[in-house]
């Protein structure tokens, strides 16, 4: 399990995360929404030690380097210019010290020309790029920021349908999104991250009440307006 326990993180004066307890299971998709600003990258950065001057403890329980057990596909990612697909995803093999494969049965699936410069893809290659990345490694935890923005219908149904059987192989995954409904139709459970704290931790018999909740803490003032307009 990898297990955060009151991380706090802060620039200067500004305290951006405050206090967060979060646990994330094998087996599970645990979903992370709030608004932006809510902190959710700065503390996927602290989850995978891209920040390292905060407080509190990120640990996988099983004793094992979160970062040798977790991959992690960023909300934007970065491809060095004149590498093509192919050479990116053996440049991600090697730098890990893992063993070359075959792309070819993950690439049937994702349809990507691997044999073209990856900084010349579209913003919905780019990231199934970095996704594919990800999948041939077979992390035991993955950690996913905003892995369908910018991806068409099909692919999103399809990443959906990839995530489930990730969960199901035993894989944890830790997932952020602005679209509610991918992570209602996909998560075991969703936290709700605001101002720096975790203001309320859903199961899956409770996401029918979380829209609702979070239109009213986030818009409740501007609701009440809109009563007087509508």
């Amino acid at each position: 399990m990898l297990e955060i326990l009151d991380l706090r993180k802060a620039y200067g004066p500004h305290e951006v995360l405050q206090g967060v307890s979060l646990a994330l299971r094998p087996g599970t998709i645990h979903g992370l929404v709030g608004a932006n600003g809510a902190g959710k990258t700065t503390l996927i950065n602290c989850l995978y030690g891209l920040e390292t001057s905060f407080g509190g403890s990120v640990q996988d329980t099983a004793g094992v380097p979160v970062r040798h057990s977790t991959g992690l596909l960023p909300y934007e990612p970065y491809f060095y210019p004149r590498l093509t697909g192919r050479e990116y995803l053996e440049f991600c093999l090697q730098a890990r010290g893992r063993r070359l494969l075959d792309f070819a049965g993950w690439n049937q699936v994702l349809e990507l020309p691997l044999d073209q410069y990856a900084d010349e893809y579209s913003a919905g290659m780019r990231k199934k790029l970095a996704l594919l990345a990800l999948l041939v490694q077979q992390f035991d935890y993955l950690i996913l920021d905003e892995p369908f923005n910018g991806l068409d219908l099909e692919a999103n149904l399809l990443l959906k349908s990839i995530l489930k059987r990730l969960r199901d192989r035993g894989t944890g995954i830790l997932l952020t999104s602005h679209i509610l409904g991918a992570l209602t139709e996909t998560c075991d459970e969703i936290s709700v991250l605001v101002a720096g704290r975790i203001q309320r931790h859903y199961p899956a018999a409770e996401f029918g009440t979380l829209e609702h909740d979070l239109l009213d803490s986030l818009h409740r003032e501007k609701l009440k307006l809109l009563d007087g307009l509508v």
